[in-house]
């Protein structure tokens, strides 16, 4: 049994758009269900980052090992590769929403554990590592299952032509979070210490639970009862026979395989590079997080821009060189705003394909494709940060990051002058 999310009127847009710069960057926040999931999902991810920002930091108080950052990244996001796919099924056979919230209720418990285990002082150091570890693997895992379904969800909230609008504004959220959250997590980690900053994400998800529920979409469950194999088989064999699609998983891999390597190990680079405190590795994951947002804005405001591919394909290449640069800043105030650069570019290559991908497939395959789409964008996460951190007990850090910049612009070169069906949408 597949499933179809059909939008009630509640959906349908409030008003014709004007044509000010203003109304076309925002368009997709004339929907109602759509501003709602938005909201709660930024107050979540905001907690999110705000967590990111505090373990980052108490994961190498703790070990003071480099690895363990790329470990811990590793097993947070390793379970996409494992159960995304399924997820993908699922998101297309039930109920999107009652998916995600049994995703947000077991993420809120497992950040409301981390926060009692930092609170208490007797557990030892290893004992912890392994438990923050354990913990990390089991909110991938909800991720898992709730990621394909958020992605599914939202082309139900805004007619088609406000699609890219909305994905772009998506982003915002997300990123606009990674500028809130680090800040209020530096001052949190800074006076109130990492507890505090566990628990204020567990008390984030309440926020997005309450949207989900409020949502007005309903669940409209198809007929048909094909078996999981064959569906999770027809997805896969979706995307490999279309080329666009396919060119477009594997880019998005090698953009976070090669490219996220840089904000992981930023804890590294503030502390043993540029010789910054905890307020200084904050400050530089807020300023990626506004390069991020800056960039995301840019491409709500493209709206249905006209090679898309050809866009992402230019604006990789430009994220390479800039990450290369990062690399040999001579000082934090040139770091700066590279790592502005790098979020404007990085947020803009993943909106413009995920939005590419979004509009290529019907409603039909969707949960299935994105949750392709995700095994590769999200899969590359954890793949890069453990390769980099292996590499870091050979190799300094800086030159390691160089050389992936270095590929990431070549791969994306090599696209630009090939005949990809990509370039043409």
């Amino acid at each position: 049994m597949t499933m179809k999310i059909e939008a009630s009127p509640e959906t349908t847009v409030l008003q014709e758009p004007k044509t000010g710069h203003l109304s076309r960057v925002f368009r997709a926040f004339s929907y109602r269900d759509f501003r709602l999931l938005w909201f709660g999902a930024f107050t979540s991810s905001a907690g999110t980052w705000l967590q990111e920002t505090a373990l980052g930091w108490f994961i190498l108080q703790l070990t003071n090992q480099s690895f363990y950052l790329g470990l811990n990244n590793f097993l947070g996001t390793a379970p996409i590769l494992l159960f995304s796919l399924i997820g993908g099924v699922v998101a297309d056979r039930f109920d999107r929403r009652r998916i995600l919230l049994t995703s947000q209720y077991l993420q809120l418990i497992f950040a409301f554990v981390l926060a009692v285990l930092a609170a208490l002082e007797t557990i030892p150091a290893w004992h912890l590592i392994v438990y923050i570890l354990l913990l990390s693997f089991l909110t991938g895992c909800a991720q898992a299952f709730g990621g394909p379904a958020y992605q599914a969800l939202i082309p139900a909230l805004v007619e088609r032509r406000d699609l890219a609008n909305a994905i772009a504004l998506n982003s915002i959220q997300f990123n606009l979070a990674r500028v809130v959250g680090p800040s209020i997590g530096g001052i949190a980690l800074t006076y109130f210490g990492v507890a505090i900053c566990f628990g204020l994400n567990g008390l984030s998800f309440i926020a997005v639970i309450a949207a989900l529920s409020l949502l007005s979409v309903r669940h409209i469950p198809r007929t048909g009862n094909s078996k999981l194999h064959h569906e999770l088989r027809g997805g896969l064999s979706f995307v490999w026979t279309h080329e666009a699609l396919r060119s477009l998983t594997l880019l998005s891999f090698a953009c976070t395989f090669l490219g996220t390597p840089v904000s992981v190990f930023m804890a590294v680079f503030a502390r043993d590079i540029f010789k910054m405190g905890p307020g200084g590795y904050s400050s530089l994951m807020t300023v990626s997080g506004a390069g991020a947002v800056a960039g995301a804005l840019f491409v709500a405001w493209l709206g249905d821009l006209k090679h898309k591919g050809q866009a992402a394909l230019l604006m990789q290449v430009l994220l390479g060189v800039i990450i290369i640069a990062f690399t040999f800043a001579p000082n934090v105030w040139v770091a700066y705003p590279l790592i502005f650069l790098a979020g404007v570019f990085i947020i803009s290559v993943f909106a413009l394909i995920s939005s590419l991908i979004q509009l290529l497939v019907a409603d039909e395959m969707r949960g299935r494709v994105m949750s392709i789409y995700m095994v590769a964008f999200r899969g590359g996460m954890p793949l890069g940060s453990l390769a980099t951190g292996l590499l870091v007990n050979y190799f300094s850090l800086p030159h390691i990051v160089a050389l992936e910049g270095l590929l990431l612009s070549l791969l994306a070169g090599y696209y630009l002058i090939s005949r990809s069906q990509m370039k043409e949408h």
